[in-house]
């Protein structure tokens, strides 16, 4: 076996292809898998049968030379080698190697002839060998694969006095307490070594910029990656209703499962007794239920119920469908409606404003400020957040920072708080330049020696601030427009309808000209997006007449503008694709205006987020140099600074903007008239935003009394 050995390695630079690999593979494991120096000759026969099978003549003869030099170097030549077929037949060529040695006698036979192959045993096994070794080295070879960002993860440093705690079932303090934690997104770090305390009974806003991962730690609280005292109940509002026949309002009313328990089982007992097979102690059963149901009100629980999705826009007849029959949007309210209803001990909620109107958004604001349990919410809605929240937890750099109060106080706090820090910061510079400018100008001096060493040391031991990270300022910028002074849009006794039977709104006289900042407001169904439809011209009225000026430049941003962009392109492709014939410099010019700029720009538009594919769709629909404005619900994908550079950007555009949002805050910024759609008609309304809340309220205030 060893001389067999050696004569391989000897042979093998000789040796090319798929018999390199498998006699390599021999080589590395020194024979160890054979029992004989034959078994190694007839394995490696084997492979060259098997490779023979699709090789011309002339390969096959040079595979017998590479045989011949395995053999031992005193090795006679084949005598008795030659093609027994014709070469339209390659057939076999037989070389008999013979010098002497017994062990090393053997006879090589290379064929398609079924009746000449070799062992299929050994051949199997040699076959074998040489795919683990082609495995062995496209291991070796191949690069890694690049990680799929799909997922998110979520560590956490749990101390051993809490662990015991929880299992012993001690522990039943309704505060929160996430010490220590990351949580992680494929390879990016969200959170690192970062602490999150919930008290019971505050109210939390969570904010940060888009992207930093507020949504990813909802998810990973509510689904128990990061771990949470077991006798505490989360629910997260992230997924709508599935739709069924179940009436809406038992929909909600399910969520009460010790209600419903208790019902069920009220139900069953009432049966067995109707049947006369009861056991007599049903009866007592019976009476601990009503008694039960007494406890927790189980009576008012349908009125309740029935208030908070009137609240959330569903009138009575609403209330009667089955939720099969409502659309996405209003799936979510009737999730939000369920979640409100069941009272968790913590209440997880996502931007809740975005798929409710006005009126119901100011509900909300009333009701969330009454509410029982620890509630946190992630929301950009600035009004929103200056009126529900007890706390601020804001997300930067990797952790968590908690601020009493609501939004504005936490604006206030944290904008002094940097001017400190900027302070403690400059005059600490100032200090050290001013001692190593005496460290400098005396360091040779032998009189001052020791007043240099004594300085050194003190700058050693001073701590080391950094300096205040500024967060990148976010700029929009509509395109410069030549003033018109005329009436852009004219609409005269317009109308819309459906149908027959559904008619949205009639005899609507509005106009729009190249100063106006008009806000349509209004409930959801009212007619709002239609109306947009009818000024774009996507929809033609059913009655009446719309004008527009011959020199109208008009940009629509649907309302679902963002989903309809190319996601396997990036932002340059996109504009390069719809607005063909331009320079590259010119389109990372006009997505610069938006704050897509740099590597921003060349990402695939699938990997941004919901903020910056809103700044792309901005940027296209910029493209066309328009001088009016319509804007569909623009504010649902961008974080707090984005919608006040859009309000900012909407006052410095020299166009007309005609917007539709439920942002009071930016409404507040840039509306000079505002338009109230609703009970079939579109109105203009004196007093502006104020004077349309007291009226929403009065209108609550109704609906509640």
């Amino acid at each position: 076996m060893a001389a067999c050995i050696e004569l391989l390695k000897k042979s093998f630079p000789k040796i090319e292809g798929e018999l390199q690999d498998y006699v390599s593979s021999i080589l590395e494991s020194g024979g160890d898998e054979f029992e004989s120096s034959e078994e190694i000759y007839d394995a490696i026969g084997g492979i060259l049968h098997e490779v023979a099978a699709d090789k011309s003549e002339d390969d096959i003869k040079g595979l017998c030379d590479q045989f011949y030099g395995l053999m031992h170097k005193d090795a006679k030549k084949p005598t008795d080698r030659k093609i027994l077929d014709a070469p339209v037949n390659l057939g076999s060529i037989v070389g008999q190697f013979d010098n002497g040695d017994t062990e090393h006698k053997s006879i090589w036979v290379v064929s398609r002839d079924d009746s000449l192959k070799v062992d299929s045993k050994k051949l199997e096994k040699a076959k074998a060998k040489l795919e683990q070794k082609k495995e062995k080295r496209s291991e070796v070879k191949a690069p890694a694969a690049a990680p799929v960002l799909q997922t998110a993860s979520a560590s956490q440093v749990i101390s051993k006095k809490d662990n015991k705690l929880e299992s012993k079932g001690t522990n039943r303090s309704m505060d929160i307490r996430i010490e220590n934690f990351d949580v992680s997104f494929g390879e990016k770090v969200l959170l690192q070594n970062a602490d999150l305390t919930l008290a019971y009974g505050r109210r939390y806003g969570f904010v940060g910029r888009n992207g930093l991962g507020k949504t990813t730690l909802l998810r990973m609280i509510s689904s128990k990656h990061l771990q949470i005292p077991s006798h505490i109940t989360i629910l997260h509002v992230e997924q709508e209703v599935v739709g069924d026949d179940t009436i809406a309002l038992d929909s909600v009313l399910e969520c009460d499962f010790v209600r419903s328990n208790l019902l069920k089982r009220e139900k069953e007992i009432n049966s067995l007794i109707s049947s006369g097979t009861a056991d007599p102690a049903l009866s007592a059963e019976l009476s601990e239920i009503y008694i039960q149901l007494e406890s927790i009100e189980a009576d008012k629980a349908p009125a309740r119920a029935s208030i908070i999705l009137n609240g959330l826009g569903f009138t009575k007849q609403m209330q009667a469908m089955t939720t099969k029959e409502f659309s996405g949007g209003w799936r979510m309210r009737l999730a939000l409606a369920r979640a409100l209803f069941s009272k968790p001990d913590l209440l997880l909620l996502d931007e809740p404003t975005n798929m409710l109107d006005i009126k119901a958004i100011i509900w909300l604001e009333n009701y969330l400020q009454q509410w029982p349990t620890t509630l946190l919410v992630v929301s950009h809605d600035r009004n929103f957040l200056d009126t529900v929240p007890t706390d601020i937890l804001y997300l930067h750099s990797q952790r968590i920072d908690t601020y009493k109060g609501n939004y504005e106080q936490f604006d206030k706090t944290k904008t002094e708080k940097h001017k400190a820090q900027r302070r403690e910061y400059e005059a600490q510079l100032a200090h050290r330049q001013h001692v190593q400018e005496f460290i400098d100008r005396f360091r040779y001096n032998a009189n001052r020696a020791a007043s240099v060493q004594s300085k050194i040391k003190m700058l050693e031991k001073l701590p080391e601030l950094k300096p205040v990270e500024k967060e990148v300022e976010v700029t929009l910028k509509f395109p410069e427009v030549e003033p018109i002074n005329a009436t852009m849009i004219q609409l005269n006794e317009v109308g819309f309808r459906y149908n027959e039977s559904r008619t949205i709104f009639n005899c609507v006289n509005l106009s729009a000209n190249l100063d106006s900042r008009i806000c349509i407001v209004g409930e959801n169904g009212a007619g709002k997006t239609t109306l947009l439809k009818i000024i774009t011209g996507i929809n033609e009225p059913t009655s009446g007449l719309m004008t527009t000026h011959r020199a109208l430049r008009l940009a629509y941003f649907a309302q679902h503008h963002v989903d309809s962009l190319a996601m396997n392109v990036n932002s340059v492709e996109l504009l390069q694709n719809e607005f063909p014939g331009k320079t590259v410099e010119e389109y990372r010019r006009q997505l610069g205006s938006f704050g897509v700029s740099g590597d921003l720009a060349l990402q695939v538009i699938a990997s941004l987020s919901g903020g910056q594919k809103s700044r792309v769709a901005f940027a296209k629909m910029c493209m066309s140099q328009p001088n009016f404005l319509v804007l569909d619900e623009p504010t649902n994908h961008l974080d707090i600074e984005t919608i006040e550079a859009l309000g900012h950007a909407i006052n410095n555009y020299k166009g007309g903007v005609i917007l539709v949002s439920h942002d009071e805050r930016l409404i507040r910024m840039v509306c000079k008239e505002l338009w109230i759609c609703g009970n079939g008609t579109v109105q203009s309304i004196d007093g502006g935003f104020d004077e349309y809340r007291k009226l929403v309220e009065k209108e609550l205030e109704a609906a509640n009394a």
